[in-house]
């Protein structure tokens, strides 16, 4: 009897082990992704007004010279944060579309129609975010922000996940990300749950995935 138990005991001890061990790969991604985070943010910070401001106007002519961009009647953008791409211009030159905002509820993100800034408030994360309610039509159109991109379509995200989650559940809308050359990096860290993006835009040049 005390031989069956100890051979059950060795057998649990074992299999928690090899849980473990499942783990310890995605663990070591996770310290990349937010090594590689904390690195290119601190660059990015150091951008100067100018510099963000002429960089970010070259990815939006990029942008709007698109397709893809024309013909979308319904696109989410993002408010940039810690010297992000500006994409807040595009707000005041195309009206005729309906543009969207992300919106975090704990673990989830909805797109909400941006319709003035009265009917904004500071999010979970002290983002600006619409009171609207949240758009349940199709997106056709995300422009998907990151700090950190690779030729595959990876991205490297702010860290909370929203984005993959949300976009696993857009099958059918074009996903663009846009960046600055200095964060086009060799390879993106990645886990099973990524999702990537169609075309990455930098001032310099446009990445077709």
């Amino acid at each position: 009897m005390l031989r069956i138990i100890k051979i059950e005991v060795i057998m649990l001890f074992e299999t928690n082990i090899r849980d473990l061990l499942k783990l310890l790969p995605s663990n070591r991604i996770h310290r990349a992704k937010q090594h590689m985070r904390e690195l290119l943010i601190q660059k990015r910070r150091m951008l100067l007004p100018e510099e963000r401001k002429s960089l970010s106007e070259s990815i939006l002519s990029q942008l709007e010279q698109m397709t893809c961009f024309r013909d979308a009647k319904t696109i989410l953008l993002y408010y940039p944060k810690n010297n992000e791409v500006d994409v807040l211009p595009l707000f005041k030159r195309h009206k005729d579309k309906t543009l969207l905002l992300p919106v975090t509820h704990r673990k989830e993100m909805t797109a909400n129609p941006f319709e003035g800034n009265d009917k904004m408030h500071r999010g979970k994360f002290g983002i600006p975010e619409p009171t609207t309610p949240p758009y349940l039509g199709d997106i056709d159109l995300i422009i998907v922000p990151a700090v950190a991109f690779d030729k595959r379509g990876y991205r490297l995200g702010r860290g909370g996940g929203y984005y993959d989650r949300f976009l696993k559940k857009q099958p059918h809308a074009t996903l663009i990300g846009v960046g600055y050359d200095f964060q086009l990096v060799e390879e993106v860290p990645m886990l099973q749950h990524d999702q990537k993006v169609h075309r990455i835009i930098l001032p310099s040049q446009t990445i077709q995935v």
